[in-house]
């Protein structure tokens, strides 16, 4: 008989300290139990992480999950974990079966991250244990406080469990009080103590490695040689001097009264199992925790190679009650000698829950990889190319990610993840595409409503977030057959809401009223407008029929649709700010109007999801990945995010300018998106450019990616990211709603709050106020007013343009202007203007011509859609804007059904007031008037900016 087998005669059980699949399925397992009366079968994190993430052992088996159906990362684990549980508890089945549930058990371990939370170890452990179905399964749960108490409950419900990290003979006491309370718990329930077993797995080569050395350290202080030796011997005799003692408790604890009246009932004691008893220290025997832990009704559990040794050398004895008054003396000694024995154990249990947390991150680090390896294709793919510093700093923050469990926590709603506020109050869109799932049936009713109506356009009046994600997916998807084509209008030009105008037919056009809070000016003016409009045309009983309304349940904007008769109301989620709604009905509403497939829009979003989700750590978590490139990026100062997209993607770059201004730019901190600027040779910009390039798959363009290679051979921070088809557009949304949360977290701001939003919609309101009353906006005096321009700032600003040059011409203010923009600055053409492909290009000259000369990044901006977009970083972010605003008369103004103010008056009074407020930021802000033909003006601004620049 070997020495392993030859326990069994020592009442001792050897379970194996290892599980694989291939070493279930080839027999491995089957022959330790015959030839070495191996009895059961330990798992924890690092030996899943071990197997899954060194081998292509599991690649079959997780492609055959997949091809199931999508998963989290969680869940795949799960999957592949519970199957090889349930393999290695049939293969032990005979054991248990012949020794009547005595032993043959299998362990599976409740997440690590779950160890302080004793409500979450219940449910995963109840959970974990149905999912196996296998009675000869035990639950493992961490000794900790919490530990203990969903230790008694699972006991109680008849549930085995192997407690872990147990390292004091105190704890341990506590360990055999849980189950001991749970057992009559259970009894006097009704239930059966005869089906429950628990072990308590108590460590033990740990504890010596962390006593030798703080032993070393008191040895090298002592002078004397005495105390030296003294010293020297209690190494390596502490571990098994301390279970020896803790074998003393167990005898004690399941003897006497109370025990016998839980053993009448069937009751089986909960055996001390030796843990870690593979040998650290080359210096000692390598079956050292084998051979002095023998003892009866006891369990050693064994890594593979420990079992080797003592099947090679091991020399079994009742070892376990040798010397148990040396034992005593030992620990005494020891205490005498100033260590604590009770302070290392509380620091072992510490770092063992890191030590598997670690090891559980790892391990689900491994399954993503693996995950992402089968979905090639199904997942947008990125690449971080940084400098080293950047790269040191991106890595230094994942790992302390990794460490404190954020993610896990952000996806918690754990509002300390940023400034500890109201941030918990805004992440239902962490949530929102698995909630829109449900109402997909819903929405399917609503697009077959809309093509039954015969309804040629679909037009969403809205602002930020509400219009945005919307005008992303009418620049994206072509129209559909047989459903409106989908338009976007977000202005209060009066020119942008004419055009609009004159591009539908008022009659066959459903309108779409997105408002969150039902009170933003512009959504409430365009809806009085249209409604107006399409009542002269229809009927004005009939023109609630062309309308629906998108806003949050009892807002003022609901009970308006209800007065007016809107033919649907659907309701926002308000826990979703708005700028992260665009998949949340304020996205959804218009996509099921325009006939988009939202099933398949939706389902390929959570494909993203699941690649972002909780349990995926950092390393391979593409949106974290992007949040910290972008969040460590602003703090090294490379603070302009420039974005570069494909031409049929080109407008998601708007949608994102809007995300990340607006919730990272406040508190004089922040990231300022520059969309729309072409990308130029690396001599055009400076060291303040973090670039993000988003292609779709197939959409080459040779000369767009050459300049991107020399960008990052000038050492420009690069994220590539390839889509492998428009289609997947939810995903990026996704993508950068959790990166630029993410970003907020490092740069220690609320991204979910705008506070400087609303200080321009003040402005506005006392603006339009006075107009009311007086049938004008308040007079203003220009700085200087010419035949084609009236020039306007504030005193301050005045003053430092004038030293700067500035005198009796447009192109001296404009030179002034734009000579204060420093390295690190920006310059932003905040236009209200109508947003049009004339326009555009004629913004777009002047932002190229300012970045060239001056290498500065630029942004091109039409207001009021600004407002609620960037412009709450130009009034709350970091001061490096130089801001142009420029307005003009309008050539016919539209009157507001109802109102005395117009668009144009509306429009007017939100420019002054954005204007107000940047100047009375200190912001270095300069306001162009052009009086009369708006093409001529421009032309005299472009060849002023030139001029300036030359």
């Amino acid at each position: 008989m070997n020495p392993v087998k030859a326990l069994e005669q020592h009442d001792q059980a050897v379970w194996l300290d290892f599980l694989a699949r291939g070493f279930i399925a080839k027999g491995d397992l089957k022959k330790l139990i015959d030839q070495d009366g191996v009895k059961g079968v330990t798992s924890n994190p690092s030996i899943f992480e071990k197997a899954i993430g060194s081998s292509d052992e599991y690649d079959g088996a997780i492609t055959t999950a997949l091809k199931q159906g999508d998963r989290s990362v969680g869940e795949l684990y799960e999957a592949v974990a519970v199957e090889d549980i349930q393999h290695a508890a049939d293969v032990l089945r005979p054991t248990y079966d012949r020794l009547e549930g005595r032993d043959g058990f299998v362990s599976l371990e409740v997440s690590p991250y779950l160890a302080l939370d004793t409500k979450a170890t219940i449910i995963e452990a109840e959970r974990l244990w149905g999912a196996v179905k296998r009675e000869n399964l035990m639950i493992k749960v961490p000794a900790t406080r919490q530990g203990l108490a969903a230790i008694k409950h699972l006991i109680s419900k008849g549930i085995s469990v192997n407690i872990t990290l147990l390292f004091s003979q105190q704890v341990y006491r506590h360990v055999a009080e849980a189950y001991l309370s749970g057992l009559e718990t259970l009894i006097a329930n009704g239930g059966d103590p005869a089906r429950v077993g628990s072990v308590a797995s108590f460590f033990v080569s740990r504890i010596d490695s962390a006593v030798d050395k703080q032993l070393d350290d008191k040895i090298a202080q002592a002078d004397d040689p005495e105390e030296k030796a003294r010293l020297e011997k209690l190494k390596g005799k502490v571990a098994i001097a301390n279970a020896k003692l803790a074998y003393q408790d167990y005898k004690r604890l399941f003897s006497g009264d109370r025990w016998a009246k839980l053993e009448v009932c069937g009751a089986k004691p909960q055996r001390l199992l030796w843990a870690s008893t593979g040998t650290k220290n080359k210096a000692y025997s390598d079956v050292l925790y084998i051979e002095e832990l023998i003892g009866p009704n006891t369990v050693n559990t064994v890594p593979p190679a420990t079992l080797d040794a003592f099947r090679d050398h091991g020399k079994p004895r009742d070892s376990l009650e040798e010397d148990v008054d040396d034992a005593i003396a030992i620990l005494k000694d020891l205490e005498n000698s100033g260590i604590s024995l009770q302070s290392i154990t509380d620091t072992l249990v510490t770092e063992g829950l890191q030590l598997f947390a670690d090891s559980f991150d790892k391990l689900l680090g491994a399954v993503a990889f693996k995950r992402n390896t089968v979905l090639a294709g199904q997942v947008g793919t990125q690449k971080l190319a940084l400098a080293a510093d950047l790269d040191k700093e991106v890595k230094s923050h994942a790992d302390e990610w990794r460490k404190t469990g954020k993610i896990r926590r952000l996806w918690d709603f754990d509002k300390s993840v940023w400034t500890d506020t109201d941030e918990d109050k805004w992440l239902g869109w962490l949530n929102s595409a698995k909630a829109e799932q449900s109402k997909l049936a819903d929405y399917a009713d609503f697009a077959k409503w809309v093509k039954a109506r015969g309804f040629t356009d679909a037009v969403v009046l809205g602002m930020g977030g509400s219009s945005l994600g919307p005008e992303v997916l009418a620049e994206t998807f072509p129209k559909q057959d047989g459903f409106p084509k989908l338009h976007v209008l977000d202005s209060t030009d009066p020119a942008q809401v004419r055009t609009l105008e004159q591009s539908v037919t008022l009659g066959t056009t459903l309108f779409i009223v997105s408002s969150k809070s039902g009170g933003t000016t512009e959504p409430n003016v365009m809806k009085d407008y249209f409604l107006s409009r399409v009542g002269e045309a229809v009927g004005a009983d009939k023109a609630g029929q062309h309308f629906v309304a998108v806003t949050d349940p009892g807002s003022s904007m609901e009970k308006v649709a209800t007065e007016q008769k809107f033919v649907r109301i659907f309701h926002g989620d308000p826990t979703i700010g708005g700028r992260y709604s665009v998949l949340s009905p304020f996205g959804m509403v218009p996509a099921a109007a325009a006939g988009l497939d939202l099933t398949k829009l939706l389902e390929l979003t959570l494909t993203m999801v699941r690649s972002c989700g909780p349990d995926v750590p950092p390393s391979e978590n593409p949106g974290v990945q992007l949040g910290l490139a972008m969040g460590c990026a602003g703090l090294a100062g490379r603070d302009k995010v420039t974005i570069s997209s494909s031409k049929s993607i080109a407008d998601f770059g708007a949608w994102a300018e809007q995300l990340i201004a607006e919730s990272t730019g406040k508190d004089g901190k922040g990231l300022i998106p520059i969309d729309g600027e072409p990308l130029a040779a690396p001599g055009a910009y400076g060291n303040d450019r973090l670039f993000i390039d988003l292609r779709v798959d197939g959409e080459n363009d040779p000369a767009h990616d050459a300049k991107l290679a020399a960008l990052e051979a000038a050492g420009h921070p690069i994220v590539r990211i390839v889509l492998k088809s428009p289609d997947h557009i939810g995903q990026e949304f996704f993508r950068f709603e959790l990166a630029t949360a993410v970003a907020g977290a490092i740069l220690g701001i609320n991204p979910f709050n705008q506070p400087d939003v609303e200080s321009a919609k003040i402005k506005t309101r006392e603006l339009t106020a006075a107009f009311e009353k007086s049938g004008a906006l308040p007079a203003e005096k220009p700085a200087l007013s010419t035949a084609g321009v009236d020039l306007y700032t504030s005193e301050s600003n005045a003053a430092a343009l004038r030293e700067a040059g500035a005198n009796g011409t447009l192109d001296s203010w404009i030179k002034a202007h734009l000579s204060r923009a420093q390295s690190g600055d920006y310059v932003a053409l905040l236009a209200y203007i109508e947003r049009n492909g004339t326009h555009i290009d004629s913004l777009q000259g002047m932002r190229l011509a300012v970045r060239d000369h001056r290498h500065v990044a630029t942004c091109a901006e039409f207001g009021p859609r600004f407002l609620h977009s960037t412009g709450q970083a130009y009034k709350g972010g970091p001061d490096s804007g130089v801001f142009l605003q420029i307005t003009a008369d309008d050539a016919q103004d539209l009157p507001v059904p109802g109102q005395s103010a117009s668009f144009g008056v509306i429009k007017a009074a939100q420019a002054r007031g954005d204007f107000d407020v940047l100047t009375e930021r200190g912001r270095r802000a300069l306001r162009v008037h052009l009086k009369g033909d708006l093409a001529g003006g421009l032309k005299a601004l472009d060849a002023a900016v030139r001029a300036a620049l030359n």
